[in-house]
């Protein structure tokens, strides 16, 4: 299983449930979750086939921007 990080635009409670339904609902997603913490609210993946052009394009569909790290 391999792990990717983001910089991510989500930075609230509110961001993390617009986009929650969404990675909860993509397959491949074994694991995932945003530090709101960090200065870059950086979002880790953890994925066995998902690319990183997969998983920026469902966090795009939320209406956030996810730029790989």
């Amino acid at each position: 299983m391999k792990e990717l990080k983001f910089k991510t635009n989500i930075n609230c409670s509110g961001c993390l449930s617009k986009v929650t339904p969404i990675l909860e609902a993509k397959e491949g997603i074994a694991v995932w979750q945003v530090d709101l913490q960090d200065d870059d609210r950086t979002l880790t993946v953890k994925t066995s086939d998902l690319t990183e052009e997969e998983v920026q394009a469902a966090v795009a569909e939320a209406g956030f921007r996810a730029e790989a790290k």
